[in-house]
């Protein structure tokens, strides 16, 4: 066991281990080509043609046709956010009761009461949080219906 060398993960390497060599490392009998090409290649003189050039035979830019827009299933997605809006809502409600459970924790023990109440305020955040998440979700499925009332012809007017 003592001849073995044992490796403790990437940044623990010896010195005076080997290191094998790879191929396509430079070397000093490289060969070297007298035309520039890839990165090495000046850049084409502005408003001189050539013959090589790749030209895009289709519209970019503003002349360009806007993209068309998939088809979404507006149904699909208002269920998606409601979902994810139920599932925070249960997040928040577990995080708090666990809050409440740590300051009861931190009353009944204290000789721990210091660790309960980092864990309460803790929970406590991870509540907020959560009900922050209710709050974009609850505010995606609106947008998610508007867009869906947009869709079918029913515009909003307001005076």
């Amino acid at each position: 066991m003592a001849e073995e060398k044992q490796h403790h993960g990437l940044f623990h390497h010896h010195k005076s281990e080997e290191k094998p060599v790879e191929a396509g490392v430079y070397s000093e009998t490289a060969e070297y080509s007298e035309t520039a090409t890839g990165y090495d290649a000046p850049p084409p003189e502005a408003g001189v043609y050539s013959e090589t050039a790749e030209y895009s035979e289709t519209a970019t830019g503003y002349d360009a046709p806007p993209p068309a827009v998939p088809d979404v299933d507006y149904r699909k997605e208002e269920k998606h956010h409601k979902h994810l809006e139920h599932v925070g809502e249960l997040g928040t409600a577990a995080a708090g009761a666990f809050a409440m459970y740590e300051k009861h924790e931190s009353k009944k023990d204290p000789e721990h009461a210091h660790r309960h109440k980092i864990e309460e305020e803790i929970a406590a955040a991870a509540a907020v949080g959560s009900g922050g998440f209710v709050f974009h979700e609850q505010h995606e499925k609106k947008e998610t219906k508007k867009e869906e009332e947009e869709a079918n012809g029913k515009k909003h007017h307001h005076f």
